[in-house]
């Protein structure tokens, strides 16, 4: 590739991750569910789970997982209920507990001092001088997952690549790469609570 290519390919990803940086969260969609969205929630509440097809292009990478305590799993309903709320399916379920768990390891996060990163709040770690809401806002599990998946339905073609890419786009982490070590972890709680 020669020099006078590569420099203009640098500089417009630099411009991308510089804008997204200082961007928050991407504009949100106020529409209201397509009906391709409730028909994919109405369909598969209907028949059982299965934790393999809510990875439709398999993990990446070594996988982690946790144990969760009460206060945890009802985090995990929270962002399920949030997501059917919003007219989006089990695969948007998948990607937000997998951000969450990421993020903050599904504990509803106040502020932590010096260990903060800025002033990151909540389960997605939404900072309010980034856009995302006040501080009361960011932690309620359901504006904040709200928030992340008007977020997630922002990205182009988000059903069609990896967790890790989606969840970046939205969050926009120093550390991209680290979301898809639990999309194996979020499907089996998907699969697990998703008709509880």
């Amino acid at each position: 590739m020669n020099t006078i290519l590569r420099k203009s390919i640098l500089g417009i990803a630099g411009l991308t991750v510089a804008g997204g940086l200082a961007a928050g969260p991407l504009n949100h969609d106020t529409s209201t569910p397509t009906t391709r969205d409730a028909a994919a929630v109405t369909t598969t509440q209907a028949a059982k789970l299965d934790s393999a097809a809510l990875i439709p292009h398999g993990v990446q990478g070594a996988q982690s997982r946790i144990d969760l305590d009460d206060e945890q799993t009802k985090n995990v309903k929270a962002i399920i209920a949030a997501t059917k709320k919003a007219g989006m399916d089990e695969r948007a379920a998948v990607v937000s507990i997998a951000t969450a768990l990421q993020e903050s390891k599904l504990e509803n996060l106040g502020h932590l001092g010096d260990r903060n990163d800025h002033d990151s709040q909540g389960l997605f770690q939404q900072r309010p001088s980034s856009g995302w809401g006040t501080v009361e806002q960011i932690t309620d599990p359901e504006y904040s997952t709200t928030a992340f998946l008007k977020g997630l339905k922002q990205v182009d073609g988000w059903r069609d690549m990896p967790l890790t890419k989606a969840a970046q786009t939205v969050q926009v982490s120093a550390y991209p790469d680290h979301y898809a070590q639990w999309e194996q972890q979020a499907a089996d709680l998907v699969a697990e609570h998703w008709n509880s």
